[in-house]
């Protein structure tokens, strides 16, 4: 039935990429403002709208030129509204139409449309042929194209109506914009179901080859690799069209170009370019290619033939150690000794310090001020705790996950071959199933074997003769020997109580004002409050604990500040209590009288020098010896040892010969709780048995260190300049000391020797006859090592001038 032709005024909706035909559903998203007020004006004056795609996709507002002149004129079912501005909209096709003149363009598409008559259908023998041909066609169409429903071949196959078939299958399929337009164009219902079969047939063999290609590809990799899929398919179809790739990849250039312009040494070269012929024959995304492309990366980022340039200037360095540290000479002066030698010998190669001393000395941080004096890049190693060999030599490469060891990655994150590495806690390093890292750094800490250093992920020599290693150490007890024979220690001792006040006044005080954002207008602080915070709120051989005492100070005056209590804050050692409480630490009360078996002895803690008491007491018994105060075995070994050098020399000592059985002698140590243990409490230890066996006061205000033999022989100790610190901090004035230690005076405080006398002693005698009153002892016998009966021990003492 023929209808008739009508022309209306309706909306407009130019479409993009889409094709809608009559009596088909279709929904799309809508974004353009003009569409939307197109589609509410048909909904609200419940009119139809003509829907017509445009010629160009990339038109935002398109005019009548740009728009195709046949369209469906069709009926809005459903407007869902989107976030963003925009809708999705459901549409039936009604007819076709044709686009007489666009009318409006604002606030929306208006234009007047024609409805197009659509002839009658002529059935015959022909049409039918066509039919059944375009049935069998979209069925090899629908086997081809996996995402195809089968109800759309059902809803084909029941139709006979060639104008239809031809609409439906077209609005289901896959097609170029400019075919569907054709195809919605021709009027005659035969005529356009032909056109479409020529169209679907030629989208039939794009389809055959599509499969093809995907066929060639699947038989090489699986269907998770979608990338590679991709690229494999481009080669295949470059392979058809004739034009296969030619020359490198861009990647596998950029590669070749770095390692030509990195001036490699010989061996690395070669192989970093073997390394770089794998890759260009592995295939794309395999697991092996980001292996190589890894090794690569880590190869060439290392800075190989890249040096910084070092300050070789001896009094530059010194003002930039002298700034940033008070003390530490020992430190300084080897440092300053290393860059004099570099500028006479440009070439001298690095060299490897190992400091050792207390917590809270300054060891790490005074590394990093070398770094700065000399120019050079830093990296930090903490070794605490690592007991894998592979920290140190890295994992092989064939390793999931495997990486550069610690030495190269720190030299990699440094960017130059000529850093300062610094080893923390050296001596902590353990060992286990996993190898022993200790011995990995044998290696690295050698001048005659690191320029050849071989970590297990390069595989290649790498120089690390250029590179100055600084370890750090709190003892070199725990150290292997081997180890430690390759470096040069210089030892760390704690700082005295007047070091300590200068780098309070000069380094932490002023930090910690600034950190706290107080003026020194604020906050006021008098060096003896600052003694005052030293001996009775820190015990320490470092200054961490004293930083943090100040850091407390100034949140305390800066409250008092925010509260506006006062303007400003004065410290002295009256006041301080007041803001740090009461004092935790009180010195030694010593008795200010001689007392009998009383000692004072000298120890080394880590924390610093202590005095430690030594009390002796003898009871009748039977010869027993008893030791208390938490001793170790050395301590009682060297009391056993004093035991048998008394009884050896008792007739000449003024004791009974049989006191060993008679008498019970019990020893004890102060501080229990305190584990005390090593040998230099033998002279302490023989004092406080011989003035209780004679009943022999201990004169007043001295203090002793050093060990003892069978023989009474007094042998050197270490530790004396924190012995000495101790001695003076707790008034004493007379010190008796090994005299094989009378060199180590050099090395202690000059406050401390000016205000100490020193008696250097060989033999226990000696020790005996400056330590005990000399009126009980004069009776004794001829003691043994030259001094005649009679004569006062006291000449014996001598004093260390300056």
């Amino acid at each position: 039935m023929k209808k008739e032709s009508v022309s209306a005024t309706m909306p407009v909706l130019a479409l993009r990429g889409l094709t809608i035909f009559p009596n088909m559903l279709l929904h799309f998203d809508v974004g353009r403002d003009t569409s939307i007020k197109a589609l509410d004006e048909a909904m609200a004056a419940s009119q139809p709208i003509f829907l017509v795609t445009q010629r160009d996709l990339t038109v935002e507002e398109p005019t009548q030129a740009d728009l195709y002149s046949i369209g469906t004129i069709s009926n809005v079912r459903q407007i869902l509204r989107l976030p963003g501005d925009n809708a999705r909209v459901m549409v039936e096709g009604a007819s076709r139409g044709r686009l007489i003149n666009l009318t409006q363009t604002a606030p929306f598409l208006q234009a007047e449309i024609e409805e197009l008559e659509v002839p009658g259908i002529r059935h015959s023998s022909r049409t039918e042929a066509l039919i059944r041909n375009t049935y069998e066609l979209f069925e090899r169409y629908t086997e081809l194209s996996p995402r195809m429903n089968n109800d759309v071949l059902v809803n084909v196959m029941a139709s006979d109506d060639p104008g239809y078939i031809a609409d439906y299958i077209a609005q289901n399929i896959t097609m170029r914009a400019g075919d569907k337009q054709t195809i919605l164009e021709e009027l005659r219902p035969t005529r356009r179901l032909e056109k479409l079969f020529q169209s679907l047939g030629r989208e039939v063999d794009i389809l055959k080859l599509e499969q093809e290609m995907q066929s060639k590809v699947r038989d090489q990799l699986t269907h998770s690799q979608r990338d590679y899929v991709l690229r494999e398919q481009m080669k295949v179809i470059q392979n058809e069209l004739g034009e296969g790739e030619s020359g490198e990849d861009s990647e596998i250039t950029e590669y070749r170009d770095k390692i030509a312009h990195a001036k490699l040494p010989e061996e690395t070269e070669k192989k970093l370019n073997k390394e770089l012929d794998r890759l260009t024959k592995q295939p794309f995304g395999s697991a092996e290619a980001s292996v190589i492309r890894n090794y690569l990366d880590i190869c060439l980022d290392l800075p190989w033939n890249k040096k910084s340039k070092e300050r070789v200037n001896v009094e530059a360095a010194r003002k930039v150690l002298d700034a940033d540290h008070f003390g530490l000479e020992k430190v300084k002066e080897r440092i300053l000794e290393f860059i004099a030698a570099k500028q006479l010998a440009p070439d001298l190669k690095g060299q490897i310090l190992c400091l050792v001393g207390p917590p809270g000395v300054g060891k790490t941080s005074v590394a990093m001020s070398v770094a700065h004096a000399l120019h050079r890049k830093l990296a930090r190693i903490s070794l605490g705790g690592i007991h894998d060999e592979a920290e140190i030599r890295g994992h092989r490469k064939t390793y999931i996950g495997a990486m550069p060891g610690r030495i190269i990655a720190a030299v990699q994150q440094a960017g130059t071959s000529n850093p300062l590495l610094l080893l923390d806690e050296i001596d902590k390093l353990a060992s286990s199933v996993q190898g022993d890292p200790a011995s990995a750094l044998l290696e690295v800490l050698d001048i005659e074997q690191n320029r050849t250093f071989r970590d297990h992920y390069l595989e290649l020599p790498y120089d690390l003769s250029d590179v100055l290693f600084i370890t750090t150490a709190n003892t070199t007890e725990t150290i292997p020997r081997p180890l430690l024979d390759r470096m040069e220690v210089i030892e760390l001792s704690s700082y005295t109580d007047e070091e300590k006040l200068q780098i309070a006044r000069l380094h932490l005080l002023p930090k910690e004002m600034k950190r706290h954002g107080l003026r020194r207008s604020q906050l006021k602080m008098t060096d003896d409050a600052i003694r005052e915070v030293i001996t009775a709120y820190t015990r320490e051989s470092g200054v961490r604990v004293l930083e943090r005492k100040l850091g407390t100070l100034c949140r305390k005056v800066a409250m008092r500040l925010v509260k506006g209590d006062v303007k400003s804050v004065s410290l002295t050692g009256d006041n301080l209590s007041q803001y740090l409480g009461v004092p935790k630490y009180h010195p030694e009360k010593l008795e200010g009288t001689s007392q009998v078996g009383v000692v004072n002895g000298l120890a080394w803690t880590q924390v610093g020098g202590e005095i430690l008491q030594v009390e002796a007491n003898v009871v009748p018994g039977s010869g027993k010896i008893e030791l208390t105060g938490n001793l170790g075995d050395v301590m009682k070994e060297s009391a056993h040892a004093a035991l048998s050098y008394v009884r050896s020399r008792a007739t000449q000592l003024g004791i009974e010969q049989d006191f060993y059985k008679t008498k019970d002698i019990h020893v004890h140590f102060p501080e229990g709780a305190v584990p005390k243990d090593g040998p230099s409490a033998g002279v302490t230890i023989i004092t406080a048995m011989v003035s209780a066996l004679t009943e022999t006061p201990v004169k007043q205000g001295i203090a002793m260190t050093g060990e003892i033999t069978l023989r009474g022989r007094v042998l050197a100790i270490g530790g004396l300049r924190e012995k000495t610190m101790a001695a003076l901090r707790n008034g004493m004035r007379t010190v008796i000391l090994p005299d094989e230690n009378l060199p180590d005076l050099d090395e202690i405080d000059q406050t401390v020797r000016r205000a100490l006398h020193f008696i250097p002693v060989k033999h226990a005698d000696e020790v005996l006859a400056s330590a005990l009153e000399a009126e009980t002892v004069n009776s004794a016998p001829e003691l043994n090592g030259g001094l005649n009966r009679g004569t006062k021990l006291t000449d014996q003492t001598v004093q260390i001038r300056q």
